[in-house]
């Protein structure tokens, strides 16, 4: 099942057709969206559960709590006493891992047309920075064609509260009506619309289920990037 936006788009990825930009800033959320990190985060918490706690996650929980509040909540989640050893477990076996990461087919080659037809791009991510740097350096186009970047140390409050959002709309100086969203969880779309943004979802991301983004009631769902443009 798919949703989109209302309005004919029928022409927009027509060669030559100029599509008019109903949404000059775009935001990307990285996990899942950007990056097919899914993998190397479920083995991360699955070493870290195991190394620290001596247990076997449970998987489906893990995979629901992704790109939600951030890392340090996620571990409390497994043990609250033991936090910062499940932190550190977790860091110390995903973080060499960025050198095996992949992009989803297609999806990073959407923003330099995005970026030629003048929008402003953005990565706002639960990740920290120090993070964000490792997929930088694995993808050195996600930083030379995005504007802004907001992590993990840059609110207090994390999706799905519109917080992340609000901070990149800030730093560019643009209107939530101005905006899209893309992300891959229903934190994303929670974020979004919270946000004021256009909520986009991505059905690509491996960790989270079509059906449990619909509940969202996400503005557009799409599956593949030709859909992405035509919803932007």
């Amino acid at each position: 099942m798919r949703v989109t936006v209302s309005g004919d788009r029928s022409r927009a990825c027509r060669p030559g057709y100029d599509r008019p930009m109903r949404y000059p800033v775009v935001l990307f959320d990285l996990d899942g969206t950007l990056i097919d990190s899914g993998p190397i985060i479920l083995a991360s918490m699955r070493h870290a559960s195991v190394t620290v706690l001596g247990r076997e996650p449970d998987e489906e929980q893990v995979r629901s709590a992704i790109g939600g509040p951030g890392l340090i909540a996620q571990m409390r989640e497994l043990d609250p006493d033991r936090v910062d050893e499940l932190v550190a477990a977790y860091r110390n076996h995903n973080e060499p891992l960025h050198d095996t990461l992949a992009a989803f087919p297609g999806v990073l080659e959407v923003l330099p047309p995005l970026r030629a037809e003048g929008r402003r791009l953005g990565i706002v991510t639960a990740k920290r920075r120090a993070t964000v740097a490792l997929a930088y350096a694995r993808f050195p186009l996600l930083e030379e064609l995005t504007e802004v970047l907001v992590g993990a140390e840059d609110t207090e409050r994390h999706k799905p509260a519109p917080d992340p959002l609000l901070e990149a709309l800030q730093r560019l100086g643009a209107d939530p009506a101005q905006a899209a969203y893309v992300g891959d969880s229903p934190f994303d779309v929670r974020a979004a619309k919270a946000a004021g943004v256009l909520a986009v979802a991505v059905g690509w991301g491996g960790i989270h289920p079509d059906e449990r983004l619909l509940r969202e009631e996400p503005d557009a769902l799409v599956h593949d990037p030709a859909e992405l443009l035509e919803v932007l």
